[in-house]
């Protein structure tokens, strides 16, 4: 995604540091495994047996002991590398409680910080790869529909208001056994009175704390995260409206620098992911 749909490109974060720890991302942009394909030059483990949301300890790039996790926060197929910045030589108390818990006598699963730089020097030996900043991963995540934790969500939003009520198995809502199941359970066979939805305008970008309209001009919610989508060439948007308005489809309007520029309720997410799932 991003530059075009003609390229395979791969684009290498480098999170944090930030509470010891930073993350090594490398994601692929559309429309090919380009990041996979990287990796995989440097690791004797079969990516292609990793699926999403599932991880491995091996070695990265003569790096030992890396855990490596097929997951991302872009929609596009990727891995998670995290870097362990050394607490008087060792990582911090949980990455190390897990390491020593490993089969074989591992007792990194990090990178260690003193090779995060040779890392992901390595990596960017590849012409496929690109480094790119934290703004570029935000347009690939709101593309991909997926919340930003105090933009989209806080601890003021039910799974049922910010349409993430898939993260509740049925065993849980039966047994009622999760903080605010009070609230939550019956929400989900009832109403609400604001929904998360996901919008697409033409024009001006829709940013955060912008003013959603119904099309009287009335307001009836507000935006929580906006821009323009590299991949679609429209503008894209979250935010939550009245539940009565927020089925797709819906024509409403986004108050843009005092002006009302349409908007429509769009199915998320809006850019197709390509997680690596075994068939």
């Amino acid at each position: 995604m991003g530059e075009g749909q003609g390229q395979s490109r791969a684009l290498c974060y480098v999170m944090g540091p930030g509470g010891g720890l930073c993350n090594l991302l490398l994601h692929s942009l559309c429309p090919g495994p380009s990041a996979v394909q990287v990796l995989q030059t440097g690791v004797s483990d079969d990516l292609a047996k990793l699926p999403f949301m599932s991880s491995a300890v091996m070695g990265v790039f003569g790096v030992p002991g890396c855990r490596v996790t097929r997951c991302g926060y872009t929609g596009e197929d990727g891995v998670e590398v995290p870097c362990c910045r050394a607490q008087g030589g060792r990582c911090p108390m949980g990455v190390t409680v897990l390491a020593q818990a490993l089969p074989g006598g591992v007792q990194e699963i990090s990178v260690p910080m003193g090779r995060a730089v040779e890392l992901v020097e390595l990596l960017l030996r590849d012409p496929q790869v690109q480094l790119a900043g934290l703004a570029a991963r935000d347009s690939l995540r709101l593309e991909a529909g997926l919340c930003l934790y105090g933009s989209d969500i806080d601890e003021t939003t039910t799974p049922v208001e910010a349409a993430l009520v898939w993260t509740l198995g049925k065993r849980r809502r039966v047994a009622m056994d999760f903080p605010g199941a009070k609230v939550i359970v019956p929400q989900i066979k009832g109403k609400v009175k604001r929904k998360r939805v996901g919008l697409i305008s033409t024009g001006p970008p829709i940013r955060p704390h912008m003013h959603i309209l119904s099309l009287e001009g009335r307001p009836i919610g507000e935006v929580t995260s906006g821009c323009p989508s590299p991949c679609l060439k429209k503008n894209v948007a979250m935010g939550y409206v009245a539940g009565e308005q927020s089925r797709v489809g819906t024509v409403l309007a986004v108050e843009v620098r005092k002006k009302s520029c349409p908007a429509l309720v769009t199915r998320m997410p809006f850019v197709p992911t390509r997680y690596h799932t075994l068939k």
